[in-house]
């Protein structure tokens, strides 16, 4: 990476800086490209200013999943890049179940509770304790995200060639992405597409930008993004529906808001669930969103055929599974 100081930088700007494309950050996401970058920056700063178009590209405006190119200028306004106290903590390293692993990519089981990676408040996460892990490693970069509270399969690539075309593949709505959630009573078996959009909005908490949440949208709202999500029956547990969904958009909390909004919450959900339901459950040691990314459909980056990574459930998911519907005694 080449880093230049921006020509048309002012006295008062005199920090702000130009950053060179290199071969290697090709094809990147220009969010991922700044968090690469911008080590100690707030993640929620850096896309306020790729936001705000305090970011530019080639001297132009750029969203968050504008595809960065070798040789393109991206101009960066002055940050305060926060320095990390002496006593702050420092990733352990850990590894995760694995689930498949090669030259180019690692699967792996996130368990809930971790964040993928560190940022709002949270340390560090699921990328940074890897790293830590694996010291010789050359590179090791989150292919995709999940929610903190959602376990299941976590690409991680281990080659930028890899992280670029499996990015792709996300971007172009190419992967297979079904996950196992379990709602209270027996969903509506013609229930089988939910087509709403989705628009994110900020919930007020009285301190800072507060807490990011998303909605149903009218079609016809300028920040409305389409989501589509396929529900299938999987089982149904005692008084509960196991349902396999899978989505053709990867939108942020696009199931849980998808399900609530068809009066179908996921159990142990804190934000669109049943919060009654949930503390009664929390009582029996249901303490956790009962979301799981089961299964990720893919093409292998290198070998160009297909590949399925699988997650069974969690261990505290399937004991409450069983828990509400005990398995049959052995013959």
């Amino acid at each position: 990476m080449k880093i230049i100081i921006d020509t048309e930088a002012t006295p008062q700007s005199a920090s702000v800086k130009t950053l060179t494309v290199d071969e290697e950050s090709a094809g990147q996401r220009l969010d991922n490209f700044l968090l690469r970058h911008l080590k100690g920056v707030p993640k929620t700063h850096v896309y306020r200013i790729i936001r705000t178009g305090e970011v530019r590209v080639n001297k132009g405006r750029a969203s968050a999943d504008t595809r960065v190119q070798t040789g393109d200028l991206v101009r960066m306004p002055p940050v305060r890049v926060s320095t990390p106290a002496l006593d702050a903590p420092v990733a352990p390293g850990r590894e995760f179940p694995t689930l498949f692993e090669d030259d180019h990519l690692l699967a792996i089981d996130k368990p809930a509770g971790v964040a993928v990676h560190g940022g709002s408040g949270v340390s560090f996460g699921v990328i940074e304790q890897l790293r830590q892990a694996r010291p010789g490693a050359r590179m090791l970069e989150l292919v995709h995200r999940l929610d903190r509270e959602t376990s299941g399969v976590l690409l991680v690539a281990k080659k930028r060639s890899a992280l670029t075309r499996l990015q792709d593949q996300f971007r172009d709505r190419e992967t297979g992405k079904t996950y196992l959630a379990l709602v209270k009573g027996q969903w509506p078996s013609n229930k089988k597409v939910i087509d709403l959009p989705l628009q994110r909005y900020l919930l007020p908490s009285g301190t800072g930008e507060g807490e990011r949440r998303v909605r149903i949208a009218h079609k016809d709202d300028a920040n409305a993004q389409r989501a589509i999500t396929l529900v299938r029956v999987s089982r149904l547990v005692g008084d509960y529906s196991l349902l396999e969904v899978t989505i053709k958009t990867g939108r942020t909390h696009q199931i849980r808001v998808h399900l609530a909004s068809q009066g179908y919450p996921i159990v142990g959900d804190d934000k669109y669930g049943d919060f009654e339901l949930n503390k009664r459950l929390a009582a029996q040691g249901m303490k956790r969103m009962f979301l799981h990314a089961w299964r990720l459909q893919f093409v292998h980056p290198q070998a160009g055929k297909p590949q399925t990574v699988q997650a069974d459930l969690a261990p505290e998911l399937q004991q409450f599974i069983d828990h509400v519907q005990p398995p049959p005694a052995p013959v």
